[in-house]
């Protein structure tokens, strides 16, 4: 499956510049490629406004990502403010061609800078299909929380969008590292770049093999984007040789 992460600097609360500029990116993205993500809320940046936004305006984020994916030919996701019954949530959305759109809520929400102030939890850990792979999507503080995205043989991908600082950069991706190499899965990184009224990032998107080895490149024609190629057939062999997870714990997660 050929991958793009698409880490750019994002408009402060404006979703209309943001969305523009995501159009004029992806229109870089060759022919052929499979899976397209997005950094975290990158319609809006980490914004704890989310009641400025009227419905209509966020609910236009899924739909724009759609018609990208029908246009396009490739699924594409990506995290963004959502407005529900009850309250607003940081919706991760994946958009599959010619398919229903599907989600997932985050689960971790940043107390530091008071997310669960302004955003409801979500409480369920999600797996979506494409193409034959099982992808498990994240978001950003999620990353920290090995249990809530266990493996459970249940996923081949763990996808995490983010807008992760730069002061914790090192973190960032020690983490993504071991989260691959516990659970023998492909993982996903895509950062933002740039700052915000209070945080300032510099990206570090990135791939990892089950191994732990770094398989993603910067295209030095196109900075913003960051590819890689992963295989499912190389997954299952490593899985067959090395076949840890037949050892694993098994535990059921109760929501507290």
């Amino acid at each position: 499956m050929k991958t793009a992460l698409i880490q750019a600097d994002l408009a402060w609360e404006d979703i209309g510049k943001n969305l523009s500029n995501f159009e004029r990116l992806l229109s870089k993205i060759k022919t052929g490629c499979d899976l397209v993500l997005l950094p975290e809320m990158f319609s809006t940046g980490f914004t704890m406004n989310p009641s400025r936004f009227s419905d209509e305006e966020l609910n236009n984020v899924p739909l724009w990502m759609q018609k990208i994916a029908n246009d396009k030919g490739f699924a594409l996701g990506g995290s963004s403010v959502a407005a529900g019954v009850n309250g607003y949530s940081n919706r991760f959305y994946f958009a599959r061609p010619d398919a229903d759109i599907l989600f997932y809520d985050k689960r971790h929400l940043f107390r530091m800078g008071e997310e669960q102030n302004h955003y409801v939890a979500g409480t369920e850990r999600k797996v979506f299909e494409y193409n034959g792979w099982r992808i498990c999507p994240q978001i950003c503080y999620d990353l920290r929380f090995p249990v809530w995205c266990r493996n459970r043989n249940d996923y081949d991908v763990l996808v995490f969008v983010a807008d992760w600082p730069a002061s914790r950069q090192d973190i960032w991706t020690s983490l993504l590292k071991a989260r691959a190499i516990e659970n023998q899965c492909y993982v996903i990184g895509v950062n933002r770049t740039g700052a915000d009224p209070n945080v300032t990032y510099t990206g570090g998107s990135v791939v990892f093999s089950p191994k732990g080895e770094i398989l993603s490149q910067n295209n030095p024609e196109i900075p913003f984007i960051v590819t890689a190629d992963i295989s499912l057939e190389n997954l299952q062999s490593f899985r067959d040789k090395f076949p840890v997870w037949m050892d694993a714990d098994g535990f059921t997660l109760i929501d507290s």
